[in-house]
């Protein structure tokens, strides 16, 4: 059983990865991408979409996530997608349910000026989802959560 990596995703927003890149750095290795890749190809994520505020950094780390392990890969005739989108909303649906929502100015209280979740606390909710539902069963479970 694999050890969680809940702490290390927080090591690196401290570094400065913005959420997606977080989030999909932290898992990439066991999909098959180096974190090199993984880092640039989701660097235009963060801010809920290059800073628009759209869907949350951390929900498009788990979008990307879901691809990496969902597609099947066949570039001359592909018949993953619809499975795999459907499997990726269900994990959307997942955040949505203890966030109240996947867009990030809705999260953050842009509007409202209630803040539902912080940045680090959304990651933390990503990669629990992460470890839970896209890896059931292999990693240990654990209590570390953020505010």
């Amino acid at each position: 059983m694999l050890k969680s990596r809940l702490e290390s995703v927080i090591e690196l927003r401290e570094k400065g990865y913005n959420c997606c890149q977080a989030v999909t750095c932290t898992y990439c290795d066991l999909l098959g991408m180096n974190i090199s890749d993984a880092f640039r190809a989701s660097e235009a994520f963060g801010l809920g979409i290059a800073g628009n505020m759209n869907t949350c950094g951390a929900v498009l780390g788990i979008v990307f996530l879901a691809g990496l392990k969902y597609s099947d890969n066949n570039l001359e005739n592909p018949k993953s997608k619809q499975e795999t989108y459907k499997k990726t909303k269900e994990l959307m649906e997942i955040f949505a349910k203890k966030n109240t929502s996947v867009i990030c100015s809705e999260i953050k209280g842009i509007n409202t000026h209630k803040c539902i979740r912080s940045c680090n606390g959304c990651v933390i909710d990503a990669c629990r989802i992460v470890e839970e539902e896209l890896f059931k069963g292999e990693f240990e479970p654990t209590n570390f959560d953020v505010l």
